[in-house]
């Protein structure tokens, strides 16, 4: 392994709430980003699918079953079905199977209870925001704190939506026009896929200054859904990036691929990865920081079992990948986030 930079090319390194407050609070829903606010997110993630009508919902996945409590909802039973999405079977209930009146109609659920059952206390409270709804929570939070927050979108399954009809990128350069607020504040649309990015990279032109893509990679085996030819490890080599460099201006890998773990779950030395997406001209936005024992590097786990949330150990795990030279970084508690960038 070689030593990457230590230096990062953004002017400031951001911290992003994944999901929101995703550790504190059921992803993707307004108290999710309320939290991530409230403790200091610079920019704030929305993942983006389509409803039976066309309208962007915040959701992680189209499969709802372990987001919202739909399977509690006996008039939606039969809608359960098993669909192949990116070439995996998934069985569920679907967001392309429902208007948003019907959505409306279901509340969030933590999707992972079992390790976080604080964020589970919150079932049932939430409702399941459009992205429309989203953008205008973060407007008036934006306004009433006076700083500016980012948004950073994810395209979710771009070639499934687009083979049911139900193209997401036109959509989601309307949604942003259609708002004072993303006309003008930071944004950045993210996805795994590679065709619809450079799509998005020819229709946004010099129209939209505010707007620029980042490349989402997979582990270096996996590859673009519309890409199977292609792996993300061959994405990351210094000529895959400048291919990348034409059409995005940040990556997000793993943050793995930017430090791995040793045969002992340890952090090894750090990949050549930052270095060379940097000489690409490329930001490095690795995902994702989380703070309980089960997502920790072994050295910083603390006691308490695989569910325990180790702030200590998360904040120094942190700062180990800000010294490789990453520009901003995902993080399930943005708190512990803020800490580390600050040196509090």
């Amino acid at each position: 392994m070689s030593t990457a930079t230590t230096t990062p090319i953004a002017s400031k390194v951001l911290v992003i709430g994944h999901r929101g407050a995703s550790a504190l609070r059921p992803e993707h829903t307004l108290a999710s980003y309320a939290v991530a606010i409230e403790d200091g997110a610079d920019v704030v993630e929305p993942d983006l699918v389509s409803t039976k009508d066309g309208v962007l919902l915040v959701r992680h996945e189209n499969e709802i079953g372990d987001t919202t409590d739909v399977a509690a909802h006996p008039e939606f039973a039969s809608r359960r079905t098993t669909k192949t999405i990116d070439g995996e079977a998934v069985t569920g209930w679907f967001t392309e199977d429902f208007t948003l009146a019907e959505l409306k109609t279901l509340r969030a659920r933590e999707r992972l209870g079992e390790v976080r059952k604080a964020s589970a206390a919150y079932d049932g409270q939430f409702a399941v925001p459009t992205f429309d709804e989203m953008i205008e929570f973060v407007a008036a939070e934006a306004s009433a704190r006076r700083r500016v927050i980012g948004i950073i979108p994810e395209i979710k399954h771009a070639t499934y939506f687009r083979g049911l009809g139900l193209p997401l990128e036109d959509k989601l350069l309307s949604t942003l026009a259609a708002h004072a607020y993303t006309r003008t504040a930071p944004v950045e649309i993210q996805s795994f896929e590679v065709g619809n990015l450079k799509y998005l990279h020819g229709r946004l032109g010099k129209d939209h200054p505010n707007v620029r893509l980042l490349q989402l990679m997979g582990s270096a085996g996996e590859h673009p859904a519309d890409l199977p030819s292609t792996t993300y490890g061959q994405m990351m080599t210094p000529a895959g990036l400048k291919d990348v460099a034409g059409y995005a201006g940040a990556i997000g890998p793993s943050m793995r691929s930017v430090i791995p773990l040793d045969e002992d779950g340890r952090l090894a030395a750090p990949t050549s990865l930052v270095r060379d997406a940097h000489a690409a001209g490329l930001e490095v936005h690795p995902y994702t920081f989380r703070p309980e024992n089960r997502f920790l590097a072994r050295e910083f786990r603390g006691e308490g079992g695989d569910a325990a949330r180790n702030d200590a150990g998360s904040i120094a795990e942190i700062r180990t990948y800000l010294a490789a030279g990453i520009d901003a970084f995902f993080t399930d508690d943005p708190a512990l986030g803020r800490k580390a960038v600050d040196g509090r």
